[in-house]
C-alpha cells in the first residue's frame, strides 16, 4: 500500500460494514496491537498509522504502539473518554456521521435533508471534542458515506462536499466499493466497483476533500494526483 502511494495505513479490530457485530475491547486490542508494532517497526516514519475504533483504551494502547491518528465512526459517542485520549496525544482524530450502528445502520434510513443533518451533526461533535481540549487542527470529518444513507443520499452527500470543506476542517471521504455505487452500475461485486471509486475520488479532489480512504491505492492515488495537477492550472 505504501509503494502503491498511500500515506496513511488504517488498522481496526473491529468490522463496521453492514451487519457488524460489535467486537470487545480485549479482542480488538489482540488483534490490532502486533501489526501496528510490526508496521511502526518496518515502515517509514513519515506513514502515519491510523488506529480505526470507537473505544478510547483501544486507542489509547494504539497510540503507545505506535499509532499517530485515530478513526472513530461514533465520532466520540460510544466513548466520550475519546475525546481526552486523543487531545492528551495531540493527535489527529476522525469524526464520522453514522445514523445507527453498523449493526443495524441500513435497516431503514431515513433523513429531511441529508446534508443539513448531516452538516450539524459534524460541526456538534466537533464543538464538543474542542470543548475536551482536541486542537481544531487536529480534527478530520467524514461525511460517512454508506454508514446508514440511501443510494441518493450518498448522492446528495457526494455533490455537496464543498460544503464540508467549507467548514474550514479537513475533510475525509470514504466511498471505495460502496454499495450505492453497484446499484447505479447494476454491478454486484464489489471489487468491480474500481472505476466508480475513481470517479468519487476525482469528484471528492475537485471538491477539495484532502484525505480519501480506498482498497485500491495506486489507481486512485493516480487518479487524484492528475486531478490536482489539473486544477493548479
Amino acid at each position: 500500500m505504501v509503494s502503491d502511494g498511500a500515506d496513511i495505513i488504517d488498522i481496526g479490530g473491529e468490522s463496521t460494514r453492514p451487519g457488524a457485530d460489535p467486537v470487545d475491547e480485549e479482542l480488538q486490542t489482540a488483534r490490532v496491537l502486533p501489526i501496528i508494532r510490526h508496521l511502526r517497526q518496518h515502515l517509514p516514519q513519515d506513514v502515519l498509522l491510523s488506529i480505526d475504533t470507537t473505544r478510547s483504551r483501544v486507542a489509547e494502547e494504539a497510540i503507545a504502539a505506535g499509532v499517530n491518528m485515530v478513526n472513530d465512526v461514533s465520532a466520540g459517542r460510544d466513548d466520550p473518554r475519546m475525546f481526552t485520549v486523543a487531545a492528551k496525544a495531540d493527535v489527529p482524530l476522525v469524526l464520522m456521521h453514522m445514523q445507527g450502528r453498523p449493526k443495524d445502520m441500513q435497516n431503514n434510513p431515513t433523513y429531511g435533508d441529508v446534508v443539513e443533518e448531516v452538516l450539524a451533526f459534524l460541526i456538534e461533535r466537533t464543538a464538543a471534542a474542542k470543548f475536551e481540549g482536541v486542537a481544531a487542527k487536529n480534527l478530520i470529518i467524514d461525511p460517512g458515506i454508506g454508514f446508514g444513507k440511501r443510494k441518493d443520499d450518498n448522492l446528495r452527500l457526494i455533490h455537496s462536499l464543498p460544503r464540508f470543506v467549507a467548514t474550514g476542517y479537513k475533510v475525509l471521504l470514504g466511498a471505495s466499493r460502496k454499495r450505492f455505487m453497484g446499484a447505479i452500475c447494476g454491478e454486484t461485486c464489489p471489487t468491480e466497483l474500481l472505476g466508480a471509486t475513481i470517479a468519487t475520488t476525482v469528484l471528492g479532489v475537485s471538491a477539495g476533500v484532502k484525505m480519501f480512504r480506498v482498497h485500491d491505492v495506486k489507481p486512485n492515488r493516480q487518479a487524484a494526483d492528475v486531478t490536482a495537477a489539473v486544477l493548479r492550472i
